[in-house]
């Protein structure tokens, strides 16, 4: 990746601050920062697939991918660099994880765009360490402070579940639908029929809402769950498992961690990686649906309706159809057609 975000350009204003340092990246890690900057040892966690993929080439086991940072990951740490997610659930998690398992006196650096709400980061941290903005620029706030208290930090008291009919969705932070059941997924929803069969793909599947449901009232369909984000990877578990419900969960990007074909892929696609708008999984998704597909399969999504997603769904199926829309969604329908006979 050749270009860093404004979080990695006001981090490299002070790039002479960490030459000497054993530094931890962790957070809402976009770009290769933490392979480029010269430090005495670089190590790396995200709870992100895709940032892991990034930065695994040149990282190798040094840059960890999973819902938890270890001590293996920490061990010899000095130094973290936070950066801040637009999520403030999400890096209370984070933080008091990483902040557990670095040793009393570490230096510790939180960087993040002033309009993710990164301020937030003092009275969070108080308790541990007293920061102080050191650099504000490019739109962004660093902030520096010294730990002078190990959190401690229980992953299971972050749980959290909500009701949706018969069903328990189970949540964490940082999960899409978090909170209950969000508008684009019901309208989605309200289009798959009862008692549908076969093998379907719920592609960046959040908390697992869309394939409890569907699972729910069609108990013969053959469920593979995926998503980039490892929160949602455990979510999604939990919530097949909380309902009695069987479905294989993966991590990966889009269809990074797929094989075989299926009859229906679904999907809410995102349209933002932490607080940049980016189109690039959900075109993935469009694109790659035709070799994911058994012949006569479909492809149905929900996006908001300004997305230009109409253009890439005719390119890549030659057709679709708008199943149904509000004032702010459509669902997308494209099936995979049969290849034309050839001709003798």
């Amino acid at each position: 990746m050749s270009a860093f975000t404004p979080a990695s350009e006001v981090i490299l204003r002070h790039s002479d601050e960490f030459s000497q340092r054993r530094v931890l990246f962790a957070g809402d890690l976009q770009d290769d920062l933490p392979a480029q900057l010269e430090t005495a040892q670089s190590r790396a966690h995200t709870q992100q697939y895709h940032h892991w993929q990034i930065l695994n080439r040149a990282m190798g086991e040094n840059v960890l991918f999973g819902l938890v940072a270890t001590a293996e990951i920490a061990e010899g740490c000095d130094t973290l660099v936070y950066n801040w997610p637009k999520n403030k659930p999400e890096a209370q998690f984070q933080l008091q994880n990483l902040l557990a398992l670095l040793p009393v006196g570490s230096d510790i650096f939180v960087i993040g765009e002033n309009r993710s709400g990164v301020r937030s980061a003092e009275p969070m941290l108080e308790n541990w360490t007293k920061l102080e903005k050191i650099d504000s620029a490019r739109r962004c706030g660093l902030y520096h402070g010294r730990l002078e208290q190990q959190p401690t930090f229980d992953a299971d008291g972050y749980w959290e579940d909500y009701a949706l009919g018969d069903l328990t969705i189970k949540t964490l932070p940082g999960v899409f639908s978090r909170d209950g059941l969000d508008v684009g997924s019901q309208l989605l929803l309200s289009t798959l029929t009862p008692h549908t069969k076969g093998k379907v793909l719920d592609v960046g599947c959040g908390a697992g809402v869309l394939s409890a449901m569907l699972a729910s009232h069609s108990p013969k369909v053959r469920l593979t769950l995926t998503d980039a984000s490892a929160s949602a990877v455990a979510a999604s578990e939990a919530t097949l498992a909380a309902n009695g419900l069987e479905g294989t969960v993966v991590a990966g990007n889009v269809y990074s961690g797929i094989s075989g074909r299926f009859d229906l892929i679904i999907s809410n696609p995102p349209f933002h990686d932490g607080m940049q708008t980016s189109l690039d999984a959900a075109q993935t998704l469009i694109r790659g649906a035709v070799t994911h597909l058994n012949t006569g399969g479909e492809l149905r999504i929900v996006a908001n309706a300004f997305l230009p997603y109409p253009q890439v769904l005719d390119e890549t199926f030659g057709s679709h159809e708008v199943l149904l829309q509000n004032g702010r969604f459509k669902v997308y329908r494209a099936v995979k057609g049969r290849a034309p006979k050839a001709s003798r």
